[in-house]
């Protein structure tokens, strides 16, 4: 049998295919590095790492997009001083349009720049603050699935083909794997701090619950309290609270702290504790303001409650009454409803201020209701109020019902259905139960 002959294959070209075969192999690693962490800075430094390998450049950079700023950030940066990530971090930013980066974050192109002197777009901003010198650079931008991601860079590349082409579309096949990794590390980060925050709100939600009264019912001689309390969110701002401040009297306090989330909430279990060593053993609602509004005084600036404290003596009926900026509250009383709108003071913690004191008597099946505006700011989708008049006749139609709060509330309820509430909901109501 004829030999056959032998192929004779150019060195060049075997060259060529032992590169293209580590290449490959390269682009296969960073596949593994990317699908063995999700830890974000981890993710990016091993990924840059080897790209700078791969390519045999003297630096690599990653610059973030922040949505927020409109603007580029570092958030890695390899080259041979450690420090560099920590001096462009805090010191150089890009926006759109602004550098070779800021030029491809704007455009979503890639650019190869064999000359950074002769090329204008090109800041010498991060070279100055770091002492390196920018020769020639490839940046790519990073696109994920909901857009511009950042942009990449590899900068001096020492490789003498690397501006042919090939490596250059190497790059970019990297880099269309690293936007992907990217874009899963930071889901992950964000997941993770998504748990992390509704973990941290059921604890501020159990922690602000133990702060108000262990039971929504209190009864004390002839006066029975109850209250609902409804939080907008997992924590909210909306305050009562019943007490004994003397023996012989029954303490009604509710009030709606300014703003809403977590600061409310910290705000309103500040506002519990003080008010319940101001009112203890004194037997003056005015008093208990005003020593209130001197402490809330001292409060951050815009953080502000408005407040109602009413002292019932729990054999005759009287009340002393004093209010800081709070809304009415409803006296049901001789077949009729009467929108009480007594003198008040301010909110507390925004003047100093001597808070008046209102007197009147309860009769036998008299009932107050006192509630935060919550209940009466709600919407429909429609974008209308329910309004405090609506409330005023929703009352006055069912006034005779036992279970008239809670009617309330689903009255409110039925009118928003559909809609995420926009603020806390607040009712207590102060029965008197003598003939």
């Amino acid at each position: 049998m004829a030999e056959k002959p032998a192929v004779v294959v150019p060195e060049d070209y075997l060259r060529n295919i032992e590169k293209k075969v580590e290449d490959l192999k390269a682009l296969m690693e960073v596949s593994a590095i990317i699908s063995s962490t999700l830890d974000f800075n981890n993710l990016m430094t091993l990924v840059m790492e080897k790209a700078k390998d791969v390519m045999d450049a003297e630096a690599c950079s990653i610059l973030l997009y922040n949505r927020d700023t409109k603007k580029l950030e570092f958030e890695v940066a390899i080259c041979k001083e450690d420090s560099t990530t920590d001096i462009l971090k805090k010191k150089v930013t890009l926006g759109m349009g602004q550098g070779i980066a800021g030029w491809v974050a704007e455009n979503l192109k890639p650019l190869i720049v064999k000359d950074v002197k002769a090329d204008s777009r090109f800041s010498e901003e991060a070279d100055k603050q770091t002492g390196f010198t920018t020769r020639s650079l490839i940046a790519v931008p990073l696109v994920g699935r909901s857009g511009l991601i950042g942009v990449a860079e590899i900068l001096n590349p020492k490789k003498k083909d690397f501006f042919s082409g090939y490596d250059g579309e190497m790059f970019q096949a990297l880099c269309r794997q690293v936007a992907i990794a990217i874009e899963n590390a930071q889901f992950h980060k964000e997941s993770i701090e998504r748990e992390r925050l509704r973990q941290e709100l059921e604890i501020a939600s159990a922690l602000q619950r133990s702060f108000l009264p262990e039971s929504p019912i209190f009864k004390k001689g002839n006066v029975m309290v109850s209250a609902v309390n409804i939080s907008a969110a997992k924590v909210g701002g909306d305050i009562y609270d019943f007490i004994e401040p003397v023996e012989g009297k029954a303490g009604v306090f509710i009030g709606d702290v300014s703003g809403k989330g977590v600061s409310a909430a910290l705000y309103m279990a500040k506002i519990i504790s003080d008010f319940r060593y101001i009112a203890h053993k004194v037997d003056s609602t005015a008093v208990v303001l005003n020593r209130l509004n001197t402490i809330l005084s001292q409060a951050p600036r815009g953080m502000f409650l408005t407040a109602i404290y009413i002292i019932a003596d729990i054999i005759t009926g009287d009340l002393h009454i004093s209010v800081a900026g709070h809304p009415p509250f409803l006296w049901i009383t001789d077949g009729e409803v009467r929108v009480m709108s007594v003198p008040s003071g301010p909110p507390l913690g925004i003047l100093p201020m001597d808070y008046p004191t209102v007197a009147m008597s309860l009769k036998g099946g008299d009932r107050l209701i006192l509630l935060t505006d919550g209940v009466f700011e709600a919407k429909n989708k429609e974008g209308q109020r329910i309004g405090f008049e609506n409330i005023v006749g929703f009352v006055k139609r069912h006034k005779d019902e036992e279970q008239l709060v809670q009617m309330v509330i689903e009255h409110v309820n039925d009118f928003s259905k559909g809609m995420e509430r926009a603020d806390d909901i607040t009712m207590v109501e102060v029965k008197w139960s003598a003939i």
